[in-house]
């Protein structure tokens, strides 16, 4: 019975699970708070993972472990592997004057003609979260460490690397690692031709810096001081996909305090619009991905709103009517990613004095964080993507009339799996795939299935609604 561990290196914290590499069955979890900030030195991401590592009850016994980390974020080593500065992480938007420069230079001053070479070299128009972007800052407004920057890796490839025994003074440069889903959204590596892109670079940072070899799904990064093997690891979402036992045809919708839409594809996606990301996945396919903005907390501010529990807003958005009686919401509570309306606001439509009460109220503030993601899906399949089944994960998930709403709105079969620790199981999954040379058929033996009569009139009349933001006043 060979045991592997997962890791999930997220914004907040660490993870770690252990498991049986051929059942899946969970043995034991640790985790370990990370720093609050956009910019972290990744040495608080090594002490994070050990102290987790310690809570789940060490990895002596591990035959491979695999990190999944959060996306896009900076690390730059100097010549003798030492951390340049603090990490820029994904959620750092001091970087968004430099996406706006690199879409319009790429164009000649064209934005919209430099949207379709990002999109088409890259899969991604560049905004503040990708890594590229981050590099144009460093050499606009740090030069000097960003000419001391010999290499760039990412959260989870410098995690694999220090598990591999690397770090300052190692001589390991040449030793970093990373895999397709991570290298994905950096903005200088391209999901269709499984390439980096040297003049990016030079775009950027102004040089072409030692950058961690892509490897395969199933191939080892190296070995960890107990002999585990070390798997590629994963960006957050592609890891997600993996736990969840995402194939091609699945959609997987998350509603945490964002909400993310992303579907396993069997080709890369191209969107100039940027609605679109074009990841890859951590299986050899591809990742498109769509992020909203508004989505758990707008059910956090309706049950404060209403005097309730979320469970109580739950039951009150059970009892009211499918459509809530004609009451709809435009949750862009806090602007909007997918549509990209970063200056509107949430606005409440077809207020009666019959159908103002607060189950109504419950309802529609349920529909319309559903319906905003129903975008997300429509931006996916208007690119080709398939989706044959919606599986609902993150917080908001647990809800059950979030989940008759979703398969209500989106018209397709709804998985809700066994709230767990998805892309650390993730992780754990690509580790027993190393170690077994085949992903593992793991059981979910808690997922639900939830089925709805198709309910197009709450999307109908949403769309109406929300349509009017995108006008301009006359």
């Amino acid at each position: 019975m060979p045991l592997v561990a997962g890791v999930d290196s997220s914004t907040q914290s660490c993870k770690v699970v252990v498991r049986d590499a051929e059942t899946g069955a969970l043995l034991r979890s640790g985790s370990a708070p990370h720093p609050a900030g956009t910019e972290v030195h990744p040495d608080a991401w090594w002490d994070a993972l050990q102290a987790a590592i310690s809570a789940a009850g060490g990895i002596d016994d591990v035959a491979a472990i695999s990190v999944g980390g959060q996306q896009h974020g900076m690390v730059c080593l100097d010549e003798d592997g030492a951390v340049v500065r603090p990490a820029l992480l994904w959620n750092d938007t001091r970087s968004a004057a430099a996406a706006e420069e690199l879409v319009k230079e790429a164009g000649d001053g064209d934005a919209a003609a430099g949207a379709r070479w990002w999109a088409e070299a890259t899969g991604t128009v560049p905004v503040a979260s990708i890594t590229a972007t981050k590099l144009r800052w460093l050499a606009e407004n740090e030069p000097e460490n960003a000419a001391r920057t010999a290499a760039v890796c990412l959260p989870h490839d410098w995690l694999s690397w220090r598990l591999a025994g690397h770090g300052p003074g190692t001589d390991g440069l040449d030793a970093l690692r990373t895999d397709r889903s991570d290298a994905s959204g950096t903005g200088y590596w391209s999901p269709s031709s499984g390439e980096y892109l040297p003049e990016i670079l030079v775009r950027t940072l102004g040089h072409v810096p030692v950058l961690p070899r892509v490897l395969g799904p199933l191939e080892a990064a190296g070995t960890a001081a107990g002999g585990a093997l070390i798997g590629p690891g994963a960006g957050d979402n592609a890891g997600a996909g993996l736990g969840v036992g995402a194939s091609v045809g699945d959609v997987v919708v998350s509603i945490g305090t964002s909400g993310t839409v992303f579907a396993v594809a069997g080709q890369p996606t191209s969107d100039a619009s940027g609605l679109v990301a074009g990841f890859a996945d951590a299986t050899g396919h591809y990742l498109p991905l769509v992020c909203t903005l508004n989505a758990s907390r707008v059910l956090d501010a309706t049950a404060a709103l209403l005097g309730v529990s979320l469970p109580g807003l739950t039951e009150l958005a059970l009892s009211a009517p499918v459509g809530a009686e004609g009451l709809t919401l435009v949750p862009y509570f806090e602007g909007e990613r997918t549509p990209n309306l970063p200056d509107a606001t949430g606005s409440l439509h077809g207020l009666t004095l019959r159908n103002y009460t607060p189950a109504n109220l419950a309802r529609a503030a349920v529909e319309g964080i559903v319906c905003s993601l129903a975008d997300g899906l429509a931006a996916l399949t208007a690119k080709g993507v398939a989706a044959e089944r919606i599986i609902l994960v993150g917080g908001g998930a647990r809800s059950a009339a979030v989940q008759q709403a979703a398969a209500a709105i989106f018209g397709l079969p709804v998985l809700v799996p066994e709230p767990g620790e998805y892309v650390a199981d993730g992780a754990a999954r690509q580790a027993a795939g190393v170690l077994l040379g085949a992903f593992p058929e793991w059981k979910n033996a808690g997922t639900a299935t939830v089925t709805a009569p198709a309910a197009p009139g709450v999307l109908e009349r949403y769309r109406s609604e929300a349509s009017a933001k995108g006008r301009p006043h006359s």
